[in-house]
C-alpha cells in the first residue's frame, strides 16, 4: 500500500529490510524518541542524510592551495598541443564528417 508522508506528497512504494541486532535497534529506538518522531521517519532521514553526504563526497574535488593554483594556471595559460595531440585532431577531424 503506498503511502505518503504529512509534509512528503511522493509515494512510499518501495521497501528496504535489513536486520540489525538488538542493541542496535534499541539505540536507534531510543534515539526516535528523543527527537519525538515515527521509528520509520528517523530511519528514512538518517538514511537520506547520510546517503547524500557519502555522494556528495565523492562528487567533490577538494584542492590544496598549490594544486588549486596549479590548475587555474593551466586553464588560464594552457601548454601548447604536443605532435601528438595535433595527430590525434586531424585523425579525428578526417573521420567525422559534420
Amino acid at each position: 500500500m503506498a503511502t505518503a508522508g504529512k509534509g512528503d506528497r511522493r509515494l512510499r512504494e518501495e521497501r528496504l529490510g535489513f536486520r540489525l541486532d538488538q542493541p542496535t535497534k534499541a539505540l536507534i529506538e531510543r534515539a526516535a524518541r528523543l527527537e519525538r518522531r515515527k521509528l520509520t521517519d528517523f530511519c528514512m532521514t538518517a538514511l537520506t542524510d547520510a546517503a547524500r553526504r557519502t555522494i556528495a563526497e565523492h562528487e567533490t574535488l577538494v584542492l590544496s592551495d598549490r594544486d588549486r593554483a596549479v590548475f587555474f594556471d593551466a586553464l588560464v595559460h594552457p601548454p601548447a598541443p604536443s605532435e601528438r595531440l595535433r595527430r590525434a585532431f586531424a585523425e579525428r577531424k578526417r573521420r567525422i564528417v559534420p
